[in-house]
């Protein structure tokens, strides 16, 4: 008797910025909601419209000279939202990082 092993599914996500197709949880959800407020939506579950740009810094930059959020969800959108945006996903590059990073016990930094 042979069993099927069920493959999983990955959602996949396309940038508004490069419009390429990333696995979900590559991305970082943008919501603009019924009341008109743009926001980082790190859970990917808030209510409203959502536009995904994937977290790399190069993105980031991108997305405000072309003042993509301004198209995708047609309204103006104010510069701090879009700097606010870069250093975001400057953290989040950055606790990748680190999270890619072992030290042997000889190495480790002292607390």
């Amino acid at each position: 008797m042979v069993t099927k092993v069920k493959i999983k599914k990955i959602p996949l996500r396309k940038s508004v910025v490069s419009n390429t197709q990333f696995p979900k949880k590559e991305l970082l959800r943008i919501v603009y909601n019924k009341a008109g407020e743009i926001s980082i939506d790190p859970t990917g579950k808030a209510a409203g419209r959502g536009a995904y740009i994937a977290i790399k810094n190069d993105e980031a930059q991108q997305a405000k000279q072309k003042r993509v959020f301004d198209r995708v969800f047609q309204t103006q959108i104010a510069d701090h939202f879009y700097d606010e945006l870069i250093l975001y996903v400057d953290h989040q590059v950055e606790r990748e990082k680190l999270a890619t990073v072992t030290y042997s016990i000889d190495e480790a930094p002292e607390i």
